[in-house]
């Protein structure tokens, strides 16, 4: 086997076996805790959220172990078992000219990774989330979002994957230069294009309609310098009874946006607590930190892209015996994601330093204790896992354990005492389990 193949080979094993153990460490945590409350929790969290909460978290890392397993299956499959090389043979029977020929090699693979994609995706839905009772989608809902994400998939796709051709065919050495800056381009136009035509396919978002909320909301987004097209209440009961919130878009596209479900169980207050740590990846600029960190790593990737597709070892290597550009597109997104995943705690590190300074900015804007109220509730109302494995955690969280977030916040929040307080050595706040 040549040494790229058996590189491949070992990370795509690696890959799946770290993401078993990870999930075995995770489930064997959330058991050995499963009906005790952390006692920063024990006022607002009852044993039966407790219990709910692990229930839920095991059973998603249940479907995870499965997850790991078929992955690994599926790279191999379409790199050593011939799966794109079959389809490359089967769609040149054709006689299509490029970049058509290369276009429907993409589809047709792509389009097999989703239907493996669809059973988890229905278990997850109409299995794990309704026995939960967290679902509401229809099966007819189900099927109607379905289409509809396929159909743009293939409008996006599908002149992306031309367009790199074409690139890659005529574009000479320098091809992977062009193609980043199309990149750019394009990923900025989404951005821009979501939350007015994009987002308006699958669920409908109407103006805040709480005028008292609205100007509370309104008052916090001046203090803050922010400036956007309103804030939008998203019919998320449609799908999920889990809430969320967050802003979308770029320049006079901005939108902010809270599920019906998140309002309805948060006080005014505790909105704006949130609405306040969402402002706080604004102005600290971590949208705009993580779209360059999202644009290195894009043109580290073209310039791998542009070494690897240049030499006949690297089809070879993974099961392809006729070197084209698009199969090299291929190669290249099965491969890539099982080198990049071994980056995957920094990245939850980074983010992780990010939700902590988030919280901070919120609490100058507003209460820590309104925020932790929200954490709290929230938390609850989605079955989150309260204490995580540490090691799980620290892999793949991309938010602090609720027990850090809430510790944190209640220190901040505790009345300032008259006298002097006694001395203490300097230490970080204990959280307790």
């Amino acid at each position: 086997m040549h040494w790229l193949g058996a590189l491949f080979l070992i990370a795509v094993l690696s890959r799946a076996a770290v993401r078993l153990w990870l999930a075995n460490r995770q489930i064997a945590s959330i058991e050995a805790r499963r009906s005790k409350v952390p006692r920063l929790f024990a006022d607002q969290i009852s044993v039966a959220d407790q219990e709910k909460a692990a229930d839920y978290t095991a059973a998603r890392m249940r479907l995870t172990r499965v997850g790991a397993l078929t992955g690994a299956a599926v790279a191999v499959a379409l790199t050593f078992g011939g799966g794109i090389a079959s389809a490359d043979e089967l769609w040149r029977l054709t006689d299509l000219p490029q970049p058509w020929l290369g276009t429907a090699v993409v589809l047709t693979v792509l389009g097999a990774l989703r239907l493996v994609e669809l059973p988890f995706s229905l278990w997850r839905t109409f299995g794990l989330e309704a026995r939960f009772r967290f679902n509401r989608t229809s099966p007819r809902l189900f099927v109607t979002d379905l289409a509809k994400r396929t159909a743009l998939g293939v409008a996006i796709v599908a002149p992306l994957a031309a367009a790199a051709i074409l690139l890659m065919e005529r574009g000479g050495a320098g091809w992977w230069l062009f193609a980043w800056l199309g990149w750019l381009s394009v990923m900025l136009g989404l951005t821009w294009a979501w939350p007015r035509l994009v987002a308006p396919l699958f669920n409908r978002f109407t103006p805040l309609a709480d005028t008292a909320l609205e100007r509370r909301l309104a008052a916090l987004l001046e203090r803050c310098g922010f400036t956007s097209g309103g804030v939008f209440v998203m019919d998320g009961s449609r799908r999920s009874s889990h809430g969320n919130a967050y802003f979308t878009g770029v320049g006079r596209s901005k939108r902010i946006v809270f599920f019906d479900t998140l309002l309805t169980r948060l006080a005014p207050a505790e909105v704006e607590a949130v609405l306040a740590h969402e402002l706080g990846h604004f102005r600290l600029k971590h949208v705009r930190q993580r779209l360059a960190v999202s644009a290195a790593m894009a043109l580290v990737g073209l310039a791998a892209l542009a070494w690897l597709s240049a030499r006949p070892e690297f089809y070879a290597a993974l099961g392809v015996s006729t070197p084209s550009p698009h199969v090299a597109l291929l190669l290249f997104v099965i491969a890539a994601p099982a080198f990049t995943f071994f980056m995957t705690p920094i990245a939850s590190s980074w983010s992780r330093r990010q939700e902590l300074e988030a919280d901070d900015f919120a609490v100058r804007q507003t209460s820590a204790g309104d925020l932790a109220g929200a954490l709290l509730k929230i938390c609850r109302d989605n079955a989150s896992n309260l204490s995580p494995d540490p090691v799980y955690s620290a892999f793949y969280d991309s938010h602090p354990p609720p027990l850090l977030r809430v510790a944190r916040l209640r220190v901040v929040s505790l009345p300032v005492s008259s006298g002097p307080p006694p001395a203490q050595p300097r230490r970080q706040p204990a959280v307790l389990q």
